[in-house]
């Protein structure tokens, strides 16, 4: 019998899926690379330290949000650790250079590989492991690390923050370094999705089961994908250390991990440009609510609420609705 579809059937053939699948990710690429380029063409328009700073950071989130998206959007392990292992990364370099005088650049190369190593072994740890008891375990990993930062007064300084000295000073400079580093994730997440590993992830996400009867290595594939996802985490921790000059715990805050989420589930899981638009929307908003009362939590509460709720491909997924009925119409 063929393996291809019946022509009556509306389930598609896995060619057909594949092929479908690569589309998507060639459109939200485009997209992605397109906001790129307009928020590297901001800085000749606001000059503001403030704003700039405040734009920074949407950045450092934005690489969280689509090292999380990874694990979680194309994956579907749901883990509420990401926020630790950017602290995790932040602590190696920071620690590195304070103890042992090691230069900032080997120091971030260092936290990479440490945060990629700690989610590898994370990964095996919670193999076999879904849902809510995953994200219990992610979430007590997260909050004993938190806490032995916290606690190790005399090697982390705990609450009151490890200096950690500037790659430079120029906030310009800052801020297409924190783009560079954007456009380096979105690439490789990109090459990653259209290669045979991203489709082996996807269906790992969809149908656990039915990809191991497939031969996908399941268990090779979900610790890459924790490993991969925290050394980007880690990566976009020691960058930050270096912009802030000081690693504190808070950086592994669950509160910090909530914002990674909302920012993912708003723009819009498993798609290249929910993390990134999400994370600016977020975050910039954030700042503005701010200074009008300080309710953001409530509001990014309500709104995630809402997208799971109703809108479940986030704001992508609101846009490429609106644009395939204007196609329609």
């Amino acid at each position: 019998m063929s393996s291809q579809s019946a022509p009556g059937s509306l389930k598609p053939s896995p060619l057909a899926a594949s092929k479908l699948t690569a589309t998507k990710t060639d459109v939200e690429f485009r997209v992605a690379l397109g906001l790129l380029v307009v928020i590297a063409l901001i800085p000749a328009v606001v000059s503001n330290a403030y704003w700039l700073g405040v734009l920074i950071v949407s950045m450092y989130f934005a690489i969280l949000a689509g090292a999380w998206n990874l694990l979680a959007g194309y994956t579907g392990q749901f883990s509420l650790a990401p926020a630790t292992f950017a602290m995790i990364g932040a602590y190696v370099t920071g620690l590195l250079g304070t103890y042992f005088g090691v230069p900032p650049i080997l120091g971030i190369i260092a936290a990479i590989l440490i945060a990629g190593v700690i989610g590898l072994v994370l990964g095996r740890v919670v193999l076999r492991l879904q849902g809510p008891y995953l994200a219990l375990t992610t979430l007590s990993f997260a909050e004993i690390l938190r806490l032995v930062a916290s606690n190790s007064i005399d090697i982390t300084r705990g609450d009151l923050g490890l200096p950690v000295p500037a790659l430079f000073d120029s906030r310009i400079g800052w801020y297409y370094l924190f783009l560079a580093a954007l456009a380096a994730l979105l690439v490789g997440l990109y090459v990653l999705l259209r290669s045979k590993a991203g489709l082996f992830l996807q269906a790992i996400r969809d149908d656990e089961v039915a990809a191991a009867r497939s031969g996908v290595d399941v268990v090779v594939w979900k610790t890459a994908a924790f490993a991969l996802s925290a050394a980007a985490s880690g990566f976009a921790g020691a960058l930050y250390a270096h912009f802030a000059e000081l690693v504190t715990p808070e950086l592994g805050l669950i509160g910090q991990t909530g914002l990674i989420v909302s920012m993912t589930v708003i723009g819009g899981m498993g798609t290249l440009v929910g993390p990134l638009a999400g994370a600016f929307l977020v975050y910039v908003l954030s700042e503005w609510l701010r200074d009008v009362g300080g309710y953001q939590l409530v509001v990014f509460a309500a709104l995630v609420v809402i997208f799971a709720r109703f809108f479940r491909e986030g704001l992508w997924g609101i846009v490429t609705l609106l644009l395939r009925r204007g196609k329609s119409a």
